[in-house]
């Protein structure tokens, strides 16, 4: 399996982060204005290590739980994911809002969004019947 970045963050200041795509993949942010959220997969490229029991946010106050019930970095294949809410776009360049990543960080794919579907808290179910 081969994944090649679409792009990079290319800037993180507050809240806000640019997304430079690659000219190469420009094209496809076509009509993407339209988008009020978008989710953001990009790799871990820092992390180098995996641990399959973590604390949440590192935090050792949290309860232990399994990588697969967090949003840990040292993970099997280092791909994280967020949802961002778009505030503008400039050519290849996406400013977004809320983008847990670092300066740098590649990024593998972007998706429309739905607010509320990734979101950054606790493992929880949906009451039966909800899907």
């Amino acid at each position: 399996m081969e994944l090649r970045p679409v792009g990079r963050v290319a800037k993180v200041e507050g809240g806000r982060s640019e997304i430079e795509v690659l000219q190469e993949y420009a094209e496809g942010l076509f009509g993407i204005e339209k988008c009020d959220s978008l989710l953001i997969l990009f790799f871990f490229d820092r992390s180098d290590r995996v641990d399959l029991k973590v604390h949440p946010r590192g935090d050792p106050r949290n309860p232990l739980v399994g990588v697969f019930a967090s949003r840990s970095p040292n993970r099997p294949n280092h791909i994280g994911a967020t949802v961002v809410r778009l505030v503008g776009v400039m050519n290849n360049i996406l400013t977004v809002e809320g983008l847990d990543a670092w300066e740098g960080t590649p990024v593998l794919d972007i998706k429309p969004g739905i607010v509320g579907w990734n979101s950054a808290g606790p493992c929880h179910r949906l009451p039966d019947g909800k899907e």
